[in-house]
């Protein structure tokens, strides 16, 4: 849980802001009074501080002088202020903050809310930065690194279509037309070929505010557009921000769909989706191929004797084990009410019996809390068909078939396809 330190003299805009930020035990929150009341505690608070929101105005530092003891320690600040006008605009941006908030809006609390949860994620947010201009070039990575962001600066097309190519997971570039090696429309194209728009986002910078040359970015495949002749840090930072909601809120329905909600597994859709490509893989490629099916013994007895509650609990602590003792190449999905499935690549055959044994066995000693006391102790049958079929469901149909041989022939073990 982060440390947020706030300090504000108004003892009413305090409690309101620790009563939004502490709601969900997200953040822990310190609330100081003044800068010297700041200055004290920073010295003397052992553990690290993630965020301040502080007064812009406070009673021994009229104008944002508290800002800079946080700047220094490089702690992110949210500055909370009665009134923006240009001079307390410039003091604020000239100093590198986070954001500035108005306090007449009591809904501003969810934007601050919200900005720190942004500041959580960004560290693992890799955006590159692809403009000919190396005083713009750095100016941008000033503002992103404000915001925790991964930044990699590029000198030219060609070099930051090799970070993405190495760094699959990026999620914005920034770019212009005029960059060297190869133009912004051009790295545009290629992105394209492998990403669409709700995978990685392109933001491009129109220099002369030509909205010819905006139209024409977006043609490429820009997902937005920056006016550099306009640019302030509130726009900017707004860019950036929709472009990662709209990124993220894609990827949540995505999961929505192909994740197990109870067990946090793949489903079923996910598994023989990607199952069925993986094995095509397999087959161009020249790879192994191990399928086990797992069914947790006596199942629907542990449902009618302890209730479904505990059934729920069952599942998820078998998840658990499943997600920790499976390969990360590996695909692990919760297929049916207790079934699992595990498909995995270039398991070597003499280990095949070794791995699912151990998994079994770490299944078995696992006893779970129902409360009140009682444990109780769950155990698995597993089918292993260790062989290759170019087609999911005949593989799925060997593995179900070896399982149903291991359940009949007393449970709590494994059957392997000989």
């Amino acid at each position: 849980m982060e440390n947020i330190l706030v300090v504000e003299d108004s003892i009413l805009s305090s409690q309101m802001i620790v009563n939004r930020l502490t709601e969900k035990n997200e953040f822990k929150v310190i609330c100081v009074k003044n800068m010297a009341e700041a200055t004290k505690f920073l010295d003397n608070f052992p553990e690290e501080i993630f965020a301040a929101i502080v007064e812009f105005k406070l009673p021994d530092a009229p104008n944002g002088e508290v800002i800079n003891i946080f700047v220094e320690k490089n702690i992110s600040v949210i500055v909370f202020t009665v009134i923006v006008n240009k001079e307390i605009r410039e003091i604020v941006w000239s100093k590198s903050v986070t954001d500035y908030v108005l306090k007449i809006d009591p809904h501003n609390l969810d934007y601050i809310m919200a900005s720190l949860r942004r500041l959580k994620k960004n560290p693992e947010i890799k955006i590159i930065v692809a403009v000919k201009d190396a005083s713009f070039a750095k100016e941008i990575k000033r503002l992103l690194n404000i915001h925790k962001y991964n930044v990699i600066v590029a000198e030219d097309g060609l070099e930051a279509l090799k970070f993405i190519e190495n760094n699959p997971e990026t999620k914005v570039v920034i770019t212009e037309l005029n960059i060297p090696k190869m133009d912004g429309f051009a790295l545009i194209y290629h992105i394209r070929e492998k990403y669409t728009k709700d995978d990685l986002a392109v933001i491009g910078i129109n220099p002369e505010d030509d909205p010819l040359l905006s139209t024409r970015f977006i043609k490429y495949g820009a997902n937005d557009i920056i006016l550099k002749k306009s640019f302030i840090p509130e726009d900017f930072y707004r860019h950036i921000t929709q472009n990662l909601e709209n990124i993220e809120h894609i990827e949540m329905v995505r999961n929505a769909s192909l994740i197990d909600f109870l067990t946090g597994l793949n489903n079923r859709r996910y598994f023989f989706e990607f199952g069925q490509k993986l094995i095509e893989n397999a087959l161009r490629n020249n790879i192994s191929l191990t399928c086990a099916m797992l069914d947790i013994d006596e199942f629907k007895k542990i449902n009618d004797t302890y209730g479904h509650d505990t059934g729920d609990l069952v599942l998820t602590q078998i998840s658990s084990i499943l997600k920790s003792k499976i390969r990360k190449s590996d695909i692990v999905a919760r297929i049916g009410g207790e079934e699992f499935c595990v498909l995995a690549v270039n398991m070597k055959k003499e280990f095949v019996f070794k791995v699912f044994d151990n998994l079994r066995k770490e299944i078995e000693n696992n006893y779970i809390d129902i409360g009140n006391g009682n444990k109780i102790n769950i155990t698995v049958s597993i089918g292993v068909y260790n062989n290759f079929l170019p087609n999911l469901d005949d593989i799925l149909k060997k593995s179900d078939d070896l399982l149903y041989e291991a359940k009949k022939t007393g449970r709590n073990k494994i059957v392997l396809s000989r």
